[in-house]
């Protein structure tokens, strides 16, 4: 890609994760090398399966301690996020990529998990060729206003107000 744009999807509604692996699904089929970084996951998920599926395509790697944003040791999250984003940095300027998502990125830099203004720093640095996806509830006003592309997620209604649970293959 000649010029790569920077995307965000916030909000508090479901989906963001599943657009950005679908975004990812459809770059890789496009021939594009992509990186998907999870912060505060750790564990087999259906998504991150079907992107092994992929092959050489995508590379995938967490970042986190505990299971879908539920850390035991918030310290140790905030360790293996920095250390992840130290990881993402290097991917990101070694041109060993033309998309790169940082999943859950915004809820790691709301919780100050990231030295502060890192997230940014990275928005801002990044080449120019590289698309660069952002998740997370939670983004920061600097990292919206630096993005090309934000779309935050709303939650109209919700099953999980009903007591259901996260599901397999459906929220994870």
């Amino acid at each position: 890609m000649d010029h790569g744009y920077v995307h965000v999807y916030t909000g508090d509604g479901k989906g963001k994760t599943t657009a950005a692996v679908g975004l990812s699904v459809r770059a890789a089929g496009a021939g594009l090398r992509v990186f998907f970084g999870q912060f505060m996951k750790n564990g087999d998920t259906g998504e991150l399966e079907a992107l092994h599926l992929l092959g050489d395509r995508i590379t995938v790697e967490q970042f986190g301690t505990g299971s879908e944003l539920s850390a035991i040791d918030p310290a140790a999250d905030a360790r293996a996020a920095r250390a992840g984003l130290d990881r993402a940095r290097a991917v990101l300027f070694d041109g060993r990529c033309d998309v790169m998502v940082l999943d859950e990125a915004n809820v790691a830099d709301s919780l100050d998990y990231f030295e502060p203004g890192a997230l940014l720093e990275l928005v801002r640095e990044r080449p120019e060729n590289v698309e660069l996806v952002l998740t997370g509830r939670g983004a920061g006003e600097e990292v919206l206003a630096a993005a090309d592309l934000v779309t935050e997620m709303r939650a109209v209604k919700h099953y999980f107000n009903d007591g259901v649970v996260a599901r397999r293959g459906i929220e994870f």
